[in-house]
């Protein structure tokens, strides 16, 4: 093979996995086995917090308010993080030592909170999870971007492959884990420690095949030609640089928005507040974050009223866009909280008889194939890299055999058990596999005549989200008031889980890929951060509308619960859909 610099497109691709360079599949299994823990933890946490002390599998026994609390704090710092994180790969060391660190980090916080001797362990767990992840994210994305500069006509279906790898780590993670936490056979250590061995293979895997890259990733390096564009661009390069007030401002903005975001769960876990105060009757914590998001509001209508009257148009159309978001995750998030308190506590799971057998099949089928053909894709990648990458093949062939023997176990003792209990955990899966099935088609529909415009793409989204809650409303509406468990039927969240993933495709995907249009492209870092912001916010409020299930239920019902997450988004939706023709105006002509 060719041993010359891979940057070259000519030498980058001559090597090719399924018409991509295989160098993408390598970040495909990264990224699946990096997912594979994210979700896998994730489909855990809130049930290992508020299973009981005395249960055959005992939890912390927590209120579920508290592990929403912590859920809340944990997501919502894992999408700040990467913030701090790309920018320190863009200026310091590169993407390939960000994507190790945060890897090796987000192993020791897998294999910490596998330790239940003391609390401790979880809080430094979560903490290298969130600071692990920070390092991770934004730069597996980034080296997909470098590899394909020279070839943007092939880009799409490159994030599409990469986007698969990052559905079927979800997929399984949640199955797996989710299986092996849950059963008393093994327990929650076991399922946090599988993360934790899959995210370290997952960094092996790519410490020992990333010579495949060549020198992308290696080292920051300033683009004269980025620059130079930027200059020929009138509206580009008149340049808004930050004041000292701004400076100030950012900073005193994120001592108070991390703080918060930490007290929160501090403060309903230990007696320790750090807002132990009231102003005007209002309590300390509300208080402060209001001063934050004042202060927000602030720098930004300040900076963006500073900017041309374009481009001030076009970034107040991300702003609403990024509005959208904070509630479409509010609402979404609710699947590692909420809802999975739902299916828990509130869901019949056990299944005998023709159900059982049905079930079965139907697990066996949508475990087995996906891997199958993920195992195929393996086989491909192994035939063009083997050679010279050995190691790194042979420890992902490794991770293979470990996973099909946990699948081979877990269909064995469904198969040979007399009723079957569906694990809490497997609803999560169906989001993933219900992406895996209508990804290609809602992309086909985008690639068509009949693409709506993203104020349409939105309104629609969140309308569909609205509509899975009403499903989830409609079919607790038998719950009694106040009840602590009970036994509605699993089709309710089976349709709740198809209408929010169908709302995610017609919202997630598109939502950075407006932040891209619209904005420079030297700006589109800051905005960027602003719409992570954004879901940061969405995931935090899931957390802490999550908390009140059982204050709202118990003074109302479980129905109201989720009806205020059906009224919210499909208000919302209807809102953003009227404003097409203001939006269309605030775009001037992107599309």
């Amino acid at each position: 093979m060719n041993t010359q610099n891979l940057d070259s497109p000519n030498n980058f691709f001559e090597s090719k996995v399924m018409g991509h360079p295989a160098g993408l599949f390598v970040l495909f299994f990264t990224e699946m086995w990096e997912r594979f823990s994210y979700y896998g933890m994730r489909a855990l946490l809130v049930l290992f917090l508020t299973s009981s002390l005395t249960d055959i599998n005992p939890g912390w026994g927590w209120p579920r308010e508290h592990a929403m609390a912590i859920y809340g704090s944990y997501t919502g710092l894992a999408y700040l993080t990467p913030i701090l994180g790309g920018y320190i790969a863009d200026r310091i060391i590169g993407y390939r030592w960000a994507v190790i660190v945060g890897a090796f980090l987000m192993t020791l916080g897998h294999l910490s909170m596998a330790i239940e001797i003391d609390h401790v362990f979880m809080y430094l767990g979560l903490g290298l999870l969130v600071i692990g992840n920070g390092f991770f994210k934004p730069n597996m994305t980034s080296i997909v971007a470098q590899m394909y500069k020279e070839h943007p006509e092939k880009k799409d279906g490159a994030y599409t492959i990469f986007y698969m790898g990052v559905n079927a780590g979800a997929f399984l993670g949640m199955l797996l884990c989710g299986y092996i936490g849950e059963s008393p056979n093994w327990g929650w250590s076991y399922g946090f420690g599988l993360a934790g061995i899959f995210m370290f293979i997952g960094m092996l895997q790519f410490y020992f095949t990333q010579n495949i890259f060549g020198t992308i990733g290696l080292k920051p390096v300033e683009s004269k030609e980025e620059v130079v564009k930027d200059e020929n661009n009138l509206e580009e390069s008149t340049r808004n640089p930050f004041s000292k007030l701004d400076l100030v401002l950012i900073g005193l903005i994120s001592i108070i928005g991390l703080s918060w975001i930490i007290n929160d769960p501090v403060s309903k876990i230990t007696s320790l507040n750090l807002f132990s105060f009231q102003v005007a009757g209002i309590d300390g914590s509300n208080f402060m974050i209001c001063i934050a998001l004042a202060l927000f509001f602030f720098i930004l209508i300040k900076r963006i009223s500073q900017y041309t009257p374009v481009l001030r148009d076009k970034m107040i159309a991300v702003i609403v866009l990024a509005f959208i978001t904070i509630f479409f995750w509010a609402s979404f998030e609710q699947a590692g909280g909420s809802m999975t308190i739902f299916a828990k506590d509130y869901t019949q799971r056990v299944l005998t008889g023709d159900s059982k057998v049905i079930f079965n099949i139907v697990n066996t089928l949508i475990t087995v194939i996906p891997l199958a053909i993920i195992s195929f894709v393996l086989f491909k990648l192994f035939t063009k890299t083997f050679a010279k990458y050995a190691l790194g093949n042979i420890i992902l062939a490794l991770s293979f055999v470990i996973i099909w023997t946990i699948v081979i176990y877990m269909l064995s003792q469904q198969y040979s058990e007399v009723k079957s209990e569906v694990p809490a955990t497997w609803f999560g899966i169906l989001n993933s596999l219900f992406i895996i099935s209508c990804a290609p088609i809602v992309s086909k529909l985008w690639e068509s005549k009949y693409n709506p415009s993203a104020t349409y793409k939105n309104g629609f989204g969140m309308i569909l989200l609205g509509i899975g809650f009403a499903t989830l409303a409609y079919g607790a509406s038998t719950i009694p008031q106040g009840a602590t468990v009970a036994a509605v039927s699993m089709i309710w969240l089976i349709l709740a889980y198809f209408f929010h993933t169908m709302g995610e495709l017609f919202i997630s995907p598109v939502g950075l890929s407006y932040v891209s249009k619209l904005v420079p492209g030297r700006m589109i870092a800051i905005m960027f951060g602003i719409w992570y912001l954004a879901i940061a916010i969405g995931n935090k409020i899931a957390g802490t509308m999550g908390g009140m299930i059982d204050e709202i239920t118990s003074k109302y019902s479980m129905t109201t619960f989720f009806l205020i997450f059906t009224f919210i988004p499909v208000i919302l939706g209807i809102l953003i859909i009227l404003l097409t023709p203001v939006m269309k105006k605030l775009m001037h002509g992107v599309k």
